[in-house]
């Protein structure tokens, strides 16, 4: 037998490259520096740098487990109604003008990751009117990826301006002016991610009006309502906006962050439009293709907290100890790099919002700041400002001025 016979006929497919963020925490995993300090994955953590269950969603965990008529039965294709339209008021309000119309249907996904695949999925097969798609500069880095693969031209919109750490309106609207008439826009709802820059009330207003005129397709992507800012209505004001603005959309919803169900995958598709009913058919044939079934634990969770008076209000008590923790990190470290005189400006740290923030370090600084003081971040200079704490902010800060001062 030749040596050609019995290669591999998968022998010329290449090596993928490391995920980014997986990859930076199995380096700070194998770090033995007992100073190292991991500020790339985006996880709520204590002061203690230590994971979060949050307290309603342990009694949420108590009432299943005591609960004689559980199984592990096959949950319907699109999940239970109670979760999907309860996860469909949070974002849009109970008093949504989109319910009393009929226009709004809900499917449970693989968290907002598989909100995201789904919704990708539905427009490659029913959205006439383009295949291009856009999404912001920067963004989650699995945007890209998932309407690349659902057969989206994929391009970029202007969303960070580098000089004033701060959102480029103008030309964010300029490209919206000059896309192809129709195309989809993924926009992400609140604190967005990287860069923690959301733009105002009057600017959302503007954006709005801008997709309007060009008939374009707004795919929301929301992954920390309440967590943002500790508000649930206030986080949702820009897609509740652009419902009453008589918008067609998709929203992609995930409990990961505002519930710390992380690992347990708890999305929602929320349909918002005329033809709410055939969509939903249409994302349920496939669903059933690609997961068959929604997974229950995570879901059975938010159901019984979203669906509860008591536990709902006890969980919006939970947001505000997460967001409050957040923007505390946010003042303690832009007071000590200020107290520290470190060059450039770092309002912008709390001017952002959210889990992240963009702190404009360079490449070159970040490469030092791992290898010097085994501060691990993404190349982009983004950090999870959960991963600060009052116990490493001394440290963490005064690496940043040392780093700013010598590297370019």
């Amino acid at each position: 037998m030749t040596k050609d016979s019995t290669a591999s006929v998968f022998s010329a497919v290449p090596q993928a490259p490391p995920d980014i963020i997986f990859s930076l925490t199995a380096q700070y995993k194998a770090d033995t520096n007992p100073k190292k300090i991991n500020v790339g994955v985006g996880a709520f953590r204590t002061d203690d740098l230590k994971p979060y269950i949050l307290p309603v969603v342990k009694k949420a965990d108590t009432i299943l487990y005591q609960d004689p008529t559980l199984d592990h039965e096959y949950l319907p294709i699109a999940g239970v109604p109670s979760y999907t339209q309860a996860a469909a008021r949070l974002i849009l309000g109970k008093d949504s003008s989109a319910f009393k119309a009929g226009r709004v249907a809900a499917v449970q996904t693989i968290s907002g990751t598989g909100a995201n695949h789904t919704g990708a999925v539905f427009l490659s097969q029913f959205y006439k009117k383009s295949k291009t798609c856009y999404i912001s500069n920067p963004t989650w880095a699995n945007h890209r990826n998932i309407f690349t693969l659902a057969g989206f031209d994929v391009r970029e919109y202007p969303y960070w301006n580098g000089k004033t750490r701060s959102l480029d309106y103008d030309a964010l609207l300029a490209t919206m002016k000059e896309a192809p008439n129709g195309s989809v826009f993924v926009i992400h709802a609140c604190a967005h991610n990287p860069t923690g820059v959301d733009p105002t009330e009057t600017q959302w207003k503007g954006i709005a009006k801008a997709m309007k005129e060009k008939g374009h397709f707004p795919f929301f992507d929301c992954a920390y309502q309440g967590f943002a800012s500790g508000d649930l209505d206030k986080d949702a004001w820009a897609v509740r906006y652009f419902v009453d603005q008589g918008f067609e959309l998709l929203v992609a919803q995930s409990f990961a962050k505002n519930f710390g169900l992380y690992g347990e995958r708890a999305g929602n598709l929320t349909i918002v439009s005329d033809a709410a009913p055939q969509i939903f058919s249409q994302i349920e044939r496939l669903q059933r293709a690609e997961i068959s079934n929604p997974p229950a634990y995570g879901s059975r969770i938010v159901d019984i907290v979203l669906n509860s008076p008591e536990l709902y209000a006890e969980w919006k008590e939970n947001l505000k100890y997460m967001s409050s923790r957040i923007i505390d990190m946010r003042k303690a470290l832009r007071a000590s790099l200020e107290a520290l005189g470190t060059p450039g400006t770092w309002h912008h740290i709390t001017d952002q919002i959210g889990m992240f923030s963009y702190t404009g370090l360079t490449v070159n600084q970040v490469k030092e700041l791992k290898e010097k003081y085994h501060i691990y971040m993404t190349d982009n200079g983004r950090i999870s400002m959960a991963g600060l704490s009052h116990s490493n902010m001394d440290y963490f800060s005064k690496a940043i001025d040392d780093v700013v001062r010598r590297v370019k």
